[in-house]
């Protein structure tokens, strides 16, 4: 069994140290609730020196040649398949992930810093791009420099993946890091430290700051840093947003979705199944793109409602560990309340549970839950939720789906089931969103874009979108 205690949890120029913030993490196993480890957090003060660190850095990262920066990338994306089977058990422990999808999450991150480095072997070979100006009276030079040292705050439900989202395109652009894991889930991220130093990284490059809320303002408020990227709840992210804009510090947002799947009367059955399922329940529905709204043609709303039932009676929660999870538990007790909460709200609302709606065992163990004909209304329907619950509703025509599904105030991703592809292209068309799956479960490539309208956030990342967002555009004009 992996050794989940850690001495020295901050990470600043190269060197591992231990903090010396007063109140220790606690950090739980959601399967029993019961605590695996307790780690030092970091200070304020320490946050200060590790914003220092990547802004002393950062010059010499920044005039490396980009193939260079190519090389330590890939020595990213390699130091996680060394630390594969360490991090497989800290993401099913702490995490609460079914091993299948830590290995999907790993091999997400492998990916990342492999498209990434991929993109940086050519990025001085397309510096100082040219165009004639004014008639050719003058001529244009254009360049995308890094920003300079960066924040990144990242969640807990897929920590691994949003650092690697992070982490690898900023050190792409030439920037440094200071990243900052959420306390309830900081082990995964501490293996970046660690492979930073085995694969020579030079020091203050990346930086790890571990700690809770105020290490996380303590960050958002160093004037030394150029830009935050954060992911995260609306509630925290507003307040990211307010931080970073006493000083005009630019920042990418990636917040809450209330998506919604739109399954036609044409569909494949089996596949619409296998969407919807795979759309609430992977994760424990702790996805921020989940499909937690089911739209459903009501020619065959009853057989989909009584298929869908019968995958989610079949379904086997429990420990990552035991012989058989399809679904873990929720990953913090504060999620688990929440989502017991809803259920409660589920209630006094009258909405019809056909399935779920209550706590299993012991740890943050919930059953699956579907309600049937839930009114535009509802919290339920309304409220980001981020647990395994799904809310349905039929409709009659094409258009009366897109208006219910557009009906939101996210609009971070969708998904549309139908026969006709030309059909189904025309709804995911329609959806105010900004990723949408057709006729596919969600699975998302590092080449893609990643980013919500409305309130779903600010920015993109993945594919050049996110590497373009740790890049200032500067373009000289001179005479011809």
């Amino acid at each position: 069994m992996t050794d989940l205690h850690r001495d020295e949890t901050i990470f600043i120029n190269g060197v591992w140290e231990r903090g010396e913030a007063p109140a220790a993490i606690e950090v739980l196993d959601p399967s029993t609730g019961a605590p695996v480890t307790r780690i030092a957090a970091a200070r304020p003060e320490d946050v200060s020196r590790a914003v220092s660190a990547a802004e002393h850095a950062f010059p010499s990262w920044a005039a490396m040649p980009s193939a260079m920066r190519a090389h330590y990338l890939r020595g990213f994306a390699r130091g996680l398949e060394r630390h594969a089977d360490e991090l497989r058990v800290i993401q099913m422990t702490n995490g609460g992930k079914p091993r299948p999808e830590a290995e999907i999450d790993l091999g997400d991150a492998v990916a990342t810093f492999d498209y990434y480095a991929k993109l940086a072997d050519t990025l001085d070979e397309r510096q100082d791009a040219r165009s004639s100006l004014g008639e050719g009276a003058h001529r244009g030079r254009v360049r995308h420099e890094a920003i300079g040292p960066v924040g990144l705050i990242v969640p807990w439900n897929f920590p691994l993946v949003t650092s690697a989202w992070k982490i690898a395109p900023a050190l792409a652009a030439g920037c440094t890091a200071v990243l900052k894991p959420s306390e309830a889930t900081p082990l995964a991220e501490l293996i970046y430290g660690v492979i930073a130093n085995e694969i020579g990284l030079p020091p203050g490059v990346l930086n790890i700051v571990t700690g809770a809320a105020e290490v996380g303002m303590a960050l958002t408020g160093a004037r030394a840093l150029r830009k935050i990227s954060f992911t995260g709840s609306n509630a925290v992210g507003t307040k990211v947003m307010a931080a970073a804009s006493a000083h005009g510090l630019p920042v990418t947002l990636e917040l809450g979705g209330k998506s919604a799947i739109v399954v036609t009367e044409d569909a494949d059955l089996a596949l619409a199944v296998e969407c919807v399922a795979l759309g609430i329940f992977f994760n424990a529905g702790q996805v921020c793109s989940a499909t937690s709204r089911l739209l459903v043609h009501e020619a065959i709303e009853a057989k989909l409602m009584e298929a869908l039932v019968e995958r989610v009676r079949g379904m086997a929660v429990a420990s990552p560990f035991a012989g058989r999870c399809d679904m873990g538990p929720l990953t913090t007790a504060a999620q688990f309340r929440k989502v017991l909460n809803y259920f409660d709200v589920a209630r006094s609302e009258g909405c019809d549970c056909i399935t779920g709606g209550h706590a299993l065992g012991e740890g943050h163990l919930v059953a699956p839950t579907i309600y049937r004909n839930v009114k535009t209304t509802s919290r339920v329907w309304a409220e980001e939720i981020f647990g395994p619950v799904l809310a349905t509703r039929s409709f009659a025509t094409d258009a009366e789906a897109i208006e219910l599904a557009n009906a939101s105030s996210y609009g971070l991703a969708g998904s549309v089931a139908a026969g006709d592809a030309d059909r189904a292209g025309r709804i995911a068309d329609k959806l105010e969103a900004g990723h949408i799956w057709v006729n596919t479960p969600q699975i998302v490539y590092p080449e893609s874009a990643w980013g919500g309208f409305k309130a779903s956030g600010i920015g993109r990342e993945l594919g050049p979108w996110g590497l373009a967002g740790f890049q200032g555009v500067k373009h000289i004009t001179a005479a011809a």
